[in-house]
């Protein structure tokens, strides 16, 4: 009976060993908002939620090229016009609806989606936010704001048995 005690033991520890060793990668896909119409800046009425200009349009599309290796299990944004549209042909493709986070409220937001495992996330935010939210993601502050005229940089950051493991690309 002690035998057959050990064996269970050993076969349990076994498992678990294999389970973390096959665990699947978490993949953070951030990236900030293509270009926001600027024309109506210069007038009394600021427009503080502005859509995409036509460039900005043509960058939202591209990215359904650009993460195409990619299959997004969910998408996130904040509720702008430029940041929903960013993300809308993509959300389209992959037949994910955009979820929305409150760009304040960015270290619960990173909680939230460090307790996500195995799964492949798109947030897409502005200059300040989405640099600021893989800082959290991995625990490090080492990406500054964007300049307000960046709009082709993205982060992989990917997650992987306690490493963080962060690209920083071009679209």
């Amino acid at each position: 009976m002690k035998l057959y005690s050990k064996h269970f033991f050993f076969m349990i520890l076994l498992l678990i060993s294999a389970a973390s060793v096959f665990a699947q990668p978490t993949t953070y896909i951030l990236l900030r908002h293509a270009e926001k119409d600027t024309s109506n800046y210069g007038s009394m009425m600021l427009n503080t939620d502005p859509a995409l200009s036509k460039a900005g349009e043509q960058r939202a599309q591209s990215l359904v090229t650009v993460l195409s290796a990619y299959q997004p299990d969910a998408i996130y944004s904040t509720n702008y016009k430029r940041t929903k549209a960013t993300v809308e042909a993509l959300a389209k493709k992959s037949g994910k609806a955009i979820q929305y986070y409150d760009p304040k409220k960015l270290p619960s937001f990173a909680d939230s989606l460090l307790q996500i495992k195995g799964k492949t996330i798109v947030i897409v935010g502005h200059s300040n936010t989405a640099p600021a939210l893989v800082n959290l993601l991995i625990k490090e502050n080492k990406y500054p704001a964007l300049d307000d005229s960046v709009y082709d940089q993205f982060w992989i950051v990917t997650l992987e048995n306690g490493r963080s493991i962060v690209e920083e690309r071009k679209y």
